[in-house]
């Protein structure tokens, strides 16, 4: 049994980490902005915290005694490379301090690549506020990259399609490469490969892919 603290519990994919990793019998620590906000959430024994993201302080107060930490949030009233960019380095800085050495983090499916070197955000015609929003995760994705110490991280990138809130779980999913895949696909799925690497570390600071 693992201790496993969750960031951004409250959303479609933190909720369903939590779920899972509570389910198979962690002990789960959700951290949302407000606790208030989200009730359903201490269900199975799991401690629901407050905390901000974006705070190195606040990261490595809610980390702290844990095993592993996942990132599962977004903001959509920040911008993508702000918010990201910020959240990245608090969670490099709360979680070396809080001796939390792996992290697993949720990563965008246009960070993936259609050609050798090409990702999907920089192909001829793709959205501009989709891809303003992408680079969000590339800013984080530099970060994690560039970091220092000893920090064990992956990002699981899913398909670049809307992912199904209400589909059951499968428990089935693929790893591939750095190379877009296609869905749909899950967030129920999502959550499981995320716990996977929670519980089984098999990727080691790279981004993958992950799909149906």
């Amino acid at each position: 049994m693992s201790r496993i603290v969750v960031f951004g519990a409250g959303g479609r994919a933190g909720r369903r980490v939590v779920a899972e990793a509570a389910g198979r019998g962690h002990e789960v620590t959700a951290v949302v902005r407000s606790a208030a906000a989200h009730p359903g959430l201490a269900a199975g024994g799991v401690r629901v915290v407050e905390g901000d993201v974006t705070d190195e302080g606040s990261v490595a107060a809610a980390a702290q005694g844990h095993d592993v930490a996942v990132q599962t949030t977004a903001r959509m009233d920040v911008p993508s490379e702000e918010f990201y960019g910020a959240a990245t380095r608090a969670l490099i800085g709360g979680l070396a301090e809080a001796g939390v050495r792996r992290l697993v983090a949720v990563g965008i499916g246009t960070l993936l690549e259609v050609s050798p070197g090409v990702r999907l955000l920089d192909t001829p015609g793709f959205p501009a506020d989709a891809r303003a929003f992408s680079l969000g995760h590339a800013a984080e994705l530099d970060l994690l990259r560039g970091a220092d110490g000893d920090l064990d991280w992956v990002v699981l990138a899913p398909p670049p399609v809307v992912l199904d809130d209400e589909a059951p779980r499968t428990g089935t999913y693929r790893i591939g490469d750095g190379r877009v895949t296609e869905g749909p696909f899950s967030y129920a799925d999502l959550a499981v490969a995320l716990v996977d690497e929670a519980e089984q570390p098999r990727h080691h600071r790279v981004q993958v892919s992950v799909s149906p």
